[in-house]
């Protein structure tokens, strides 16, 4: 099944790509596996995929020993700063940025561990009082503080859209996204770029990847619904 179901959704980003004259190489596949059993990431694993997305740090830990080294976590889940010390050497990627003072802690512990550490800006574009991530108003004004911080660098931007049945209907906060990201490196910020735009999930990530993304987060489209009851 995650076979099948990895080369429908590859074959979904390629042609979104297609449609906008993009190459299929600028987008990441990440597998987010929350919930997931370890014997499914290795399925997925050994059909290819090398980005897993986790939301949980408990969760991340407690699977990075059992994958294969030169797997490349993310940790895309809203990040409390008593946890950030387990966490900081062992992810490529936080997506989940969304305050200063969480960025303070991911630089303190950058420098304790004496690694760099590469961070997303979390944006609520959409304003859903539910979600994380900072306001587009304040988006600019954050990166610029975060951006003096020693051992840490912004990358770029995530947003979780809201849920929708018609995917078209997040179209719009993509295009927001992305001309945030424009804006912020038109200001030519130090220590700031706006390479990476982490959007789009599963039902709506063909969407996001013509308005963008360099990141999709796609869960259940590789390994199913999740069940919350473990």
């Amino acid at each position: 099944m995650i076979k099948e179901n990895l080369k429908y959704v590859e074959g979904e980003i390629e042609a979104a790509c297609e449609r906008v004259g993009r190459d299929a190489h600028e987008v990441t596949l990440i597998a987010v596996s929350k919930t997931k059993p370890v014997e499914m990431l290795k399925e997925a694993y050994d059909t290819g995929v090398r980005d897993f997305g986790e939301n949980k740090v408990q969760e991340l830990m407690d699977k990075i020993p059992q994958m294969p080294g030169d797997v490349r976590w993310h940790m895309i889940g809203h990040l409390q700063r008593n946890k950030v010390k387990y966490i900081v050497g062992k992810v490529c990627l936080i997506h989940s940025v969304d305050s200063l003072r969480l960025a303070e802690e991911i630089s303190r512990e950058a420098i304790k561990q004496q690694v760099e550490v590469d961070i997303l800006i979390e944006v609520n574009v959409a304003g859903e009082e539910s979600k994380f991530g900072t306001s587009s108003e304040e988006v600019i004004v954050l990166v610029r503080e975060i951006a003096k911080l020693p051992a840490i660098h912004i990358k770029g931007l995530m947003t979780i859209a809201p849920f929708v049945e018609n995917s078209e209907e997040n179209r719009e906060v993509f295009q927001k996204l992305k001309q945030l990201a424009v804006d912020i490196m038109r200001e030519n910020v130090d220590n700031v770029t706006m390479n990476v735009l982490s959007m789009g999930m599963t039902g709506d990530y063909s969407v996001a990847v013509e308005e963008g993304a360099t990141c999709v987060r796609i869960g259940t489209g590789i390994f199913g619904e999740r069940d919350y009851s473990v």
